[in-house]
């Protein structure tokens, strides 16, 4: 059988017309055009990072709180009490600090890899 002219086919490479573009930034996209599904990831950031500040803040009360009432009921002894705010709150505060910032840090860190899709 003799193939007729017109029912060859003819294959054409080149690229590709129409494609779709990649949605790579799709949770930044959301964020962008504040949808719902944006609002809940900047709310999963603030929530963590109210986590963190509320932890501090706890610690803070738990350790500076009571201090008070040690000073009154230790009489009239100021030397002591500076002592004590110098180099006994002073270092756990610093420390309180360092931790917190690092966490900071690492909730931003992990928001930006969610958002970047990394």
């Amino acid at each position: 059988m003799p193939q007729d002219p017109t029912d060859r086919r003819v294959v054409v490479t080149g690229p590709p017309r129409r494609t779709r573009p990649l949605s790579r930034s799709r949770p930044r996209t959301e964020i962008d055009e504040q949808t719902t599904l944006g609002h809940t990831y900047v709310r999963s950031l603030m929530r963590s990072q109210l986590r963190a500040a509320l932890t501090v803040f706890a610690v803070l009360v738990l350790l500076v709180g009571p201090l008070p009432l040690v000073f009154a009921s230790m009489g009239d002894s100021s030397s002591l009490e500076w002592i004590v705010l110098g180099f006994c709150v002073y270092p756990p505060l610093v420390i309180l600090a360092r931790w917190y910032v690092r966490r900071a840090d690492r909730n931003e860190k992990d928001f930006v890899r969610l958002v970047e899709d990394r």
